[in-house]
């Protein structure tokens, strides 16, 4: 089945079909159409694979995607014509510019924790950008994935943007065909495994891969608002979010107050028992629940802490007076809690987030502009938001990726047409002004090169009087 898709794949793209522009803004007006014709099916299979509720779906899920179509449909005229670029004197007759040109077949693996949002965004791109791209959903998300097989072909081109359904065994045989570019979402563990297999191909690729987002409360900040948008951005999908606030950072003297206020907004957001809360998911499996609970063990558990492995639910869980050298602190948390480790001030913080790798995003709460951008001229990540957390994915006009094990490539709005499109160089010389190449064929003399020179001084004095003219 694997191999038969792509080459499938493949054929259909060699026909040319994808490249028009027409085709390109058809496919996104049915991607669209998809999304809203089907949102009941979507909405419940999300229901049974994470417990997100209808409107929780729409938030985080559907109505991004539904914007990113609209925004590639308004630019994509724009977006795949020639871009002009500034001549040298030794070009300055020729036709020069940037043409956007599709790679051809895309392999778009996507993730479990937001199905939807981190699988057809990048197919957003690969359309636009007039790609061929084969849709493996994650087998984690059983549920969504049916709907996206039995669904998403009847909208768009099966033949050039099938969906292969499986596991494990079904990925890995995906990674030995030849593709010309491979966009994984997920963890860094696998995506060296995505790397070593596209390298077999020289295969570019985009990793979009997770880590330890710090977040630095400064003692400063309006702690209540701080810890209101904290508590939003962590628990948020029960914490599966490869952006979500991973430890928080804060001076001792405002820890207790730091703890006061998260309590106040769990309980705001979720009821006095988040489990029967609708707005409240769960862990998506099992194996996740056993790894989440784990990282509990040597730690203090200041609030929450509850759990029921029957039906993988954890309690938003804050942990104090964290170490190092903490289980939680070992690897990314990826589910509801959220250690708090004290510093000294904003210079410890930073020396303490770059001895780690480079995160996905990094967060900072100061009324002090001076500290945001102490934080963010002495550190790196894949993005910085300062006073908020994961509101920066929603901006199109911002490229979304990560840096260093965070990840590499970047997509969102015109970053995904550029990152899956070659931009090709092209230069349009005329046959004549021959004279002019004199320099360049032998044989070499000094005599050529000084006439060069006085010929460049008089292109130079040329292109002057032609800006003069036309202003």
């Amino acid at each position: 089945v694997v191999p038969f898709a792509v080459e499938r794949a493949r054929k259909a793209f060699l026909t040319g079909r994808s490249k028009p522009l027409e085709h390109r803004i058809r496919q996104l007006k049915n991607l669209q159409r998809f999304l809203l014709e089907r949102e009941k099916e979507i909405a419940e299979a999300i229901k049974k694979d994470l417990n997100k509720s209808e409107a929780g779906t729409q938030l985080y899920e559907t109505l991004g995607l539904e914007g990113e179509i609209v925004l590639a449909v308004k630019k994509l005229a724009e977006w795949v014509a020639p871009r002009p670029v500034e001549k040298n004197l030794l070009t300055i007759s020729d036709t020069v510019y940037i043409q956007p040109e599709p790679l051809g077949v895309v392999l778009i693996i996507g993730a479990w924790n937001y199905p939807w949002a981190v699988t057809i965004q990048p197919l957003i791109g690969a359309i636009a950008a007039g790609n061929a791209a084969v849709v493996k959903p994650s087998e984690v998300c059983v549920h969504t994935a049916k709907v996206m097989e039995d669904l998403l072909p009847a909208y768009i081109d099966k033949e050039l943007y099938p969906v292969v359904t499986g596991g494990v065994s079904e990925t890995q045989e995906l990674l030995r065909q030849r593709f010309d570019h491979v966009f994984y979402t997920g963890n860094s563990m696998v995506g060296k495994l995505v790397m070593e297999a596209a390298a077999k191909h020289l295969t570019p690729i985009t990793l979009e891969l997770g880590g330890k987002s710090p977040c630095y409360i400064d003692k400063n900040c309006d702690i209540p608002i701080a810890c209101r948008r904290v508590t939003w951005g962590k628990y948020s999908n029960c914490g599966q979010t490869c952006i979500a606030p991973d430890y928080i950072l804060c001076e001792p003297s405002i820890q207790g107050r730091v703890l006061e206020e998260i309590k106040k907004s769990i309980k705001a957001f979720y009821t006095e028992d988040p489990k029967t809360c609708p707005d409240y998911g769960r862990i998506i499996n099992q194996r996740h629940f056993k790894r989440i609970m784990a990282m509990t063990e040597d730690s203090t558990i200041a609030i929450g802490g509850d759990s029921d492995e029957s039906t993988c639910y954890i309690a938003p869980t804050v942990l104090k007076d964290v170490q190092v050298n903490s289980k939680v602190m070992q690897e990314e948390i990826f589910g509801p809690l959220l250690p708090i480790l004290t510093v000294s001030g904003v210079d410890e913080a930073i020396n303490f987030i770059n001895k780690g790798e480079k995160p996905l995003a990094l967060y900072i709460f100061s009324p002090d502009d001076k500290v945001i951008k102490k934080v963010i001229a002495e550190t790196s990540s894949g993005g910085v938001l300062a006073n908020d957390c994961l509101v920066h994915y929603s901006v199109s006009a911002l490229p979304f990726g990560g840096v260093g094990n965070s990840g590499m490539g970047s997509y969102h709005g015109k970053f995904s047409f550029d990152n899956l499109s070659h931009l090709r160089g092209c230069l349009i010389k005329q046959l004549k002004m021959e004279g002019v190449n004199d320099m360049r064929y032998p044989p070499h003399t000094a005599k050529k090169l000084r006439n060069r020179f006085y010929e460049c001084d008089f292109l130079s004095d040329l292109w002057h009087v032609n800006q003069c003219n036309i202003m």
